[in-house]
């Protein structure tokens, strides 16, 4: 009987986390809001379906342990480095300085120093899992609040690992507290001490022997195997589990098996983690929290206020704009998953008292957090005088690049592959503009004479500035399909005429993006399967001019505007497969003011592939061309001699 009602409590928990996540992928949520949620609906003090704790509670510590060896194996000594100043600069003030403003108000609110470091560690954390994947979704991680905000959040990351030492240690009794201490921060010491000494060798050659057994179950194993000996062999020495699964996750970083094994175990984390926020959601006492609301509210907005106020000041201090420090405030002010995990180590020095409406206060600056990111630019327009002023030497830099151009192309992301158009638009002589929004990059290709400027290219007026109404052409180089819809829309309502070129990761994008008015969409995953194909059939020996036939016959399929090739006059003879073959027309042609109904050129055996009309390309497929007028080129697809009849019928009638 014990057993059937545990099955239902697992089949009633799985059913609603898969509702709660359907739910948040349609209102574009992160998942984590959706297990919250199922938490705090079916927890002890709300529906009481997750009466029994206990058993989740194990399950859900397996969450954190690979959530924290996540975090391992994503520290890397070199993009610390690389990232000191914000990281150990602005994130490492802002830990210290959130530790300090808690210490000092919990002793003025009567509570002991070790409730006020163990509020402090809780409150300066904040969610990495949510705000990332909001940034990453707006295309803002390489924007300048973008790498403010990762930096931040990295140090949290690493900060997490001696509050875990330290807060177990605060419940000992006062008198031993200073050895407890002490002993904790020894242990973790010599753990950390073996791990970097000795570990990295032998975790390289254990991992490299399983490896070349070939067997892809025995490398999970393996992995999951190190990950739990390592946060077992840490509990024993009386420390925390998830410090073992870090050093584990740190072990494996250092190897060159750190992306297979982010990758095998993805999933184990992401489901056990979703199990972990159930839990926090079901510590929720309404009761508890009713008997005292006003505190709740007093929390959220001390928690809320104080984070946003100390963020944004210290941003200022080390050097960002006042709509740059607002936004990297707005994005850090909630409470984080690890705070949860902290909190919940806690109960030996704070309160329940305390702890309740603070847990409530969590929950809901994290359920607040994708709706203030997503209104982060009105916010900051609204708090900053200088935004204004900053968002106009924007638009005059973007419009000072682009006002003496005509038929120009904007190039919308100036990485690798922005740079190398950029490259072969110089060397044909077509001037173009480019948007980045990476400064040093765009610092340092303006300073080797570059056309690009700092410039966020979802955002209408920096189009406008461009000269997107004056542009032959956009290309957009970045693959994130959901920033490039919304460009797309921008982009149709300035400029519908204009032809739009679309970089993409799979063929699964080309529909959406077309949808959304690409022209053409070039995907990555086609090109690149199109050049394995050449290159294996040139290295097993189909001649080459064969093999280019069919490189061309396939791309022939896949891109409309390429579909046939223009020949020279002396390759017409060479193959006699369709071609591509344009006509211009003067003021005495036939076809002038004519529409291609009456023409019925299909009935010569002709397919119409375009029309170019004042530079600009005209859409068949969307657009009514209406009749054909003087200085129109039309591109027809076709073999030799029924193009021929066709451009005479265009001409001559």
């Amino acid at each position: 009987m014990d057993s059937a009602v545990s099955l239902q409590s697992v089949l009633v928990l799985l059913a609603s986390a898969v509702l709660a996540i359907v739910l948040c992928r349609s209102l574009r949520l992160p998942p984590l809001v959706g297990y919250l949620a199922v938490g705090v609906a079916l927890g002890p003090h709300t529906a009481g379906l997750l009466s029994d704790r206990d058993e989740l509670s194990h399950l859900a510590d397996f969450g954190v342990v690979f959530l924290m060896f996540s975090i391992g194996l994503e520290f890397s000594l070199p993009r610390l480095m690389a990232m000191r100043r914000v990281v150990f600069g602005f994130g490492m003030a802002q830990v210290v300085l959130t530790l300090a403003l808690a210490l000092g108000g919990a002793l003025m609110a009567g509570l002991s120093w070790q409730a006020g470091l163990a509020l402090g560690a809780i409150l300066a954390m904040s969610s990495t899992a949510i705000v990332s994947k909001l940034l990453a979704e707006r295309g803002e991680l390489d924007s300048a609040h973008g790498r403010e905000v990762i930096g931040v959040l990295l140090f949290q990351d690493l900060a997490v690992v001696p509050f875990l030492v330290l807060l177990p240690a605060l419940g000992q009794p006062g008198g031993g507290l200073g050895a407890a201490v002490a002993i904790a921060l020894a242990k973790a010491a010599v753990a950390l001490g073996i791990v970097v000494l000795a570990g990295p060798r032998l975790m390289r050659g254990w991992l490299g022997a399983v490896a070349r057994r070939r067997s892809n179950e025995l490398f999970v194993l393996n992995v999951l195997f190190v990950t739990l000996l390592l946060a077992f062999l840490t509990a024993l020495a009386g420390l925390s589990m998830v410090l073992g699964a870090f050093l584990a996750g740190m072990l494996i970083s250092e190897t060159e098996y750190r992306f297979q094994v982010e990758e095998d175990i993805r999933p184990f984390r992401d489901v056990l983690l979703g199990l972990f926020f159930v839990t926090v959601g079901a510590m929720l006492d309404w009761r508890l929290i009713g008997a005292a609301p006003g505190l709740v509210i007093l929390f959220f907005a001390l928690l809320i206020g104080a984070k946003f106020g100390l963020i944004a000041a210290l941003s200022r201090l080390f050097g960002a704009t006042p709509g740059t420090a607002l936004r990297t405030a707005l994005a850090l002010a909630q409470a984080g998953e690890f705070g949860f995990v902290l909190l919940s180590l806690s109960g030996g020095v704070v309160a329940q008292g305390v702890l309740q409406p603070l847990l409530a206060a969590m929950v809901i600056s994290m359920l607040a957090t994708p709706f203030v990111i997503a209104a982060s630019n009105q916010i900051v327009m609204r708090l900053s005088r200088s935004e204004w002023m900053e968002r106009s030497l924007e638009l005059h830099r973007i419009a000072s690049r682009s006002m003496e151009r005509e038929r120009h192309v904007i190039i919308l992301g100036y990485g690798r592959n922005g740079q190398r158009l950029a490259r072969l638009l110089q060397a044909e002589g077509v001037p173009y503009v480019a948007l980045d929004l990476d400064p040093d990059r765009v610092r340092e290709a303006a300073a080797a004479g570059d056309s690009v400027v700092f410039a966020d290219s979802a955002r209408r007026e920096a189009l406008i500035a461009a000269g997107i109404s004056r542009a032959s052409a956009v290309v957009v180089t970045f693959a994130d399909a959901g920033a490039a819809v919304r460009v797309l829309s921008h982009l149709r309502g300035l400029n519908p005429k204009v032809p739009v070129i679309v970089r993409a990761r799979d063929e699964s994008d080309i529909g959406p993006l077309t949808a959304a008015g690409a022209t053409e969409v070039v995907p990555e995953a086609f090109e690149s399967g199109v050049m394995l194909a050449s290159h294996t059939l040139v290295v097993v020996g189909v001649p080459l001019s064969r093999v280019m036939r069919r490189v061309s016959q396939v791309r022939d399929e896949r891109y409309r505007l390429l579909r046939g090739l223009f020949y020279a006059r002396d390759e017409r003879d060479a193959d006699a497969g369709a071609r591509l073959h344009a006509v211009t027309l003067d003021e005495g042609a036939h076809a002038t003011g004519k529409t291609f109904a009456e023409l019925d050129l299909e009935s010569l055996g002709v397919e119409i592939r375009g029309v170019r009309r004042r530079g600009a390309r005209v859409n068949l497929e969307r657009d009514d061309a209406g009749p054909l007028q003087p200085g129109d080129v039309v591109v027809m697809l076709g073999e030799t001699e029924l193009l021929a009849a066709a451009e005479n019928r265009l001409l001559r009638g």
